[in-house]
């Protein structure tokens, strides 16, 4: 994960999870902490359901999922401490699915630069956590129609709801055709290519009137399928 102020080089770099895992496990991930990893083959889409019933089957297991626990959230708060490190921010915009990486670093950032804004940003085709927040409750739809899977989510965490409206200022929606057009200016100006997912910051400071002269967001580039190669170098609009 990069997280970069607007116009500068990327911050820091790392992997969100990695992050959530050493804040949730005072330094250490499963493996290195001795518990045992378990791997198994799991049809795509059943990966979560397969867990919950592991969880279920299993004496002493929880089942931990993303944005309902704080602790793991809070691992997130790292790319906040680093991006005020760098100097004053206005508004800092993140992409939002479930809600973790936002309330991660807008719970480290709203504590120690308070006036900073927080805007979060959802695709257009799945932008339940959006009217959810708006309306204070869960408002889940019917399917999350996007190419940016990181941040495809129908139906919100009533928990990480709450939080949202607690910790965010604004939120706002943009179109795949936006997010392309911001991962094609990141591969030319940061020398990076973002997920589809990790490009909706920018996207939303490319579209969107955010208020402030100094803008930060985190761009993460893990996870992009090689068929979107060719639409970043050479397609100048998505439509779905």
């Amino acid at each position: 994960m990069a997280a970069a102020r607007l116009g500068s080089p990327p911050l820091a770099r790392g992997n969100p999870w990695t992050d959530r895992l050493w804040a949730a496990d005072g330094g250490l991930t499963p493996a290195r902490a001795g518990k045992p990893v378990r791997v198994h083959e799991i049809s795509d889409g059943q990966a979560e359901q397969a867990a919950r019933e592991y969880a279920d089957m299993h004496e002493n297991t929880v089942f931990v999922e993303d944005g309902q626990h704080p602790r793991i959230s809070e691992g997130a708060g790292t790319i906040g401490v680093e991006l005020l490190a760098a100097g004053e921010i206005d508004t800092v915009v993140l992409p939002v699915g479930d809600g973790a990486l936002i309330t991660g670093v807008a719970r480290w950032i709203k504590e120690h630069a308070p006036d900073t804004r927080i805007v979060g940003v959802c695709a257009k085709g799945t932008a339940s956590m959006a009217e959810s927040w708006r309306a204070g409750r869960v408002l889940p739809t019917e399917r999350a129609d996007t190419f940016a899977e990181g941040i495809a989510i129908s139906s919100p965490i009533s928990e990480s709801v709450a939080r949202m409206r607690l910790l965010v200022d604004d939120m706002v929606v943009v179109d795949d055709a936006d997010i392309l057009a911001a991962m094609r200016t990141a591969l030319a100006t940061l020398g990076v290519l973002p997920e589809p997912a990790g490009a909706a910051g920018l996207a939303a400071i490319a579209t969107h009137d955010v208020p402030g002269e100094v803008l930060a967001t985190a761009v993460t580039g893990a996870n992009v399928a090689t068929s979107l190669f060719g639409d970043v170098l050479t397609v100048t609009e998505v439509s779905h």
